[in-house]
């Protein structure tokens, strides 16, 4: 899960999408394409969200996405357009560009939307980050498990 700062709206999909998967058989992380949170807990209003949700992400600390994270996972869902573009420059060569998502393609396919950035906001504007995040993860969640299943 990426996003700019690593602090509101990709550590609440990891949590979610987390929440939603087995630890034994899945590993979901989170990080940001600027380093300015890195080692930072989740914005407390990411944190208060997540956790009205039953979903603890306060000891979740913000890291900074690099090109060896290509290696390591399968997976790559990017919240906006902006850093799905900055993740691409990364990428060491077309099948690791292949991994990458926007998270809401999920709901929206086709359509290019953006997870809306809540730091600004209000709380209610984190709620709602949330919602939308909760309906892509089950979406995500389905398909992995079926996907492992079959393995």
């Amino acid at each position: 899960m990426v996003c700019l700062g690593n602090i509101c709206r990709s550590p609440l999909a990891e949590g979610i999408l987390a929440s939603k998967l087995s630890a034994d058989d899945f590993l979901v992380d989170s990080a940001g394409t600027g380093h300015w949170h890195v080692g930072n807990s989740p914005d407390k209003r990411s944190i208060l969200t997540a956790e009205k949700n039953g979903i603890d992400i306060s000891k979740q600390r913000g890291k900074l996405f690099t090109p060896a994270l290509f290696e390591k996972f399968d997976y790559i869902y990017v919240m906006d357009i902006s850093n799905y573009a900055d993740v691409l420059e990364m990428a060491p060569n077309e099948e690791a560009k292949k991994k990458v998502t926007l998270i809401l393609e999920e709901i929206f396919p086709g359509e290019k939307v953006d997870v809306p950035d809540p730091y600004h906001g209000l709380q209610s504007n984190f709620d709602q980050v949330y919602e939308m995040l909760d309906e892509a993860c089950e979406s995500i969640a389905n398909k992995l498990i079926e996907k492992h299943s079959k393995k």
